[in-house]
């Protein structure tokens, strides 16, 4: 296909009907599905799904190995490792459609998926949270969250930045690597402005 906006592989599909932003590069052997839009500046890698209704913010990776089943919404700059896996039927049964059941996956800004991670659907991944290669999510993990296991579990904060969050006792932390500043204040992070 050729676009002077975005460059598919000749060896993957586009279907009709889809939304792709300027300067998206879709690999080798991927397909994109009908009705899924795409940000500018996005990589999707080799082999990879995008389903239909599919979202993708701007500047998302999408490596190798990945297929984004509908229901999954990514916001800008998300990273989604190598053959990380989603879901968007909690119960599937090969003899039952369950179409009309599937629930709805947010990835938000910022957010990082390790290689091999597993999402199951209906949960958030908060803003800039970083989810460890081979975690198995099954809850909401909250903003600037690094999880890990199998069910993950919270291991610490990181910043925007991804260096690890480590709080004073005023329950604050400035971050030597990029200078942004955050407060842990009623069980949650917020950047400070």
């Amino acid at each position: 296909m050729k676009n002077k906006d975005y460059f598919v592989h000749e060896s993957s599909y586009v279907d009709d009907e889809c939304e792709i932003g300027k300067g998206t590069k879709i690999w080798h052997f991927s397909h994109i599905m009908s009705h899924c839009k795409i940000g500018e500046g996005c990589n999707i890698g080799q082999n990879v799904v995008i389903s239909p209704k599919v979202e993708l913010g701007r500047n998302v990776k999408v490596q190798n190995n990945v297929s984004v089943y509908e229901g999954v919404i990514c916001e800008d700059d998300v990273f989604l490792g190598p053959s990380c896996v989603f879901t968007n039927v909690i119960n599937p049964r090969s003899f039952i459609s369950r179409k009309d059941e599937y629930r709805t996956t947010r990835i938000k800004k910022g957010a990082s998926i390790g290689a091999n991670a597993t999402i199951v659907c209906g949960h958030n991944i908060g803003k800039y949270a970083f989810i460890g290669a081979g975690t198995v999510v099954t809850k909401d993990v909250p903003n600037y969250a690094c999880v890990v296991g199998n069910p993950s579990k919270l291991l610490y904060y990181v910043c925007e930045c991804g260096e690890p969050m480590r709080f004073d006792d005023n329950d604050q932390f400035d971050c030597l690597k990029c200078g942004k500043r955050y407060i842990f204040k009623n069980g949650k992070v917020e950047k400070k402005l």
